[in-house]
Formats: structure tokens, sequence, C-alpha cells
């Protein structure tokens, strides 16, 4: 498991293939608990290429000097994106 934030990925390996590849990561909180959003893809072995982008918020709480995954909420499609994206905006209105 990883010492630092930076560490942290969701890329996976498979038999030697990258079946999750990170596109993209934004830190949104670090400390005891990191908070981290995710872009990547999936390698579908039928087609043999990478899939559409997907997105995940992952939560980490650092035990023992090494950060552990606690919780992860995947973002299912672009429009669900979208729609997280507006209604934050709603909410977080700038003044």
């Amino acid at each position: 498991m990883a010492e630092t934030v930076d560490e942290l990925t969701v890329t996976y390996e498979d038999g030697g293939i990258e079946t999750v590849k990170e596109l993209d990561k934004k830190v949104l909180t670090k400390g005891a608990w990191a908070t981290i959003m995710y872009r990547y893809q999936d390698w579908n072995r039928t087609k043999e290429e990478y899939g559409p982008d997907k997105y995940t918020i992952r939560r980490y709480q650092k035990q023992n000097g090494e950060y552990k995954q606690k919780s992860k909420f995947n973002i299912s499609s672009k429009d669900q994106a979208k729609a997280i994206i507006e209604a934050l905006e709603e909410w977080v209105k700038l003044d």
C-alpha cells in the first residue's frame, strides 16, 4: 500500500495487462484522511481496447504509515458526472 498521497493510484495490472488505466487524478484532501478523484479507463478483453472514461472518488485513511482505502463512489457515466457538477454548482454559487 502507499505511504504518501502521491503514490495512491487506481491503476491495476492483471496477467501483464493494465486492466485499469489511470488517466488523471485530483487530490481533494490530504492528511490522516485523503480524498482523491480519479479519471480512468477499463480494459475490454473482448474488444482488446480501453472503454470510455470513468470516474471514481476514493477515501483513504492513513494507518501505521500506510494509506488504506476506506470507501469509494463510482460515477457511472458522463451524464451522471454532469448532473453532479450541476448540483454542486447550484449549491456552491459564488457571490
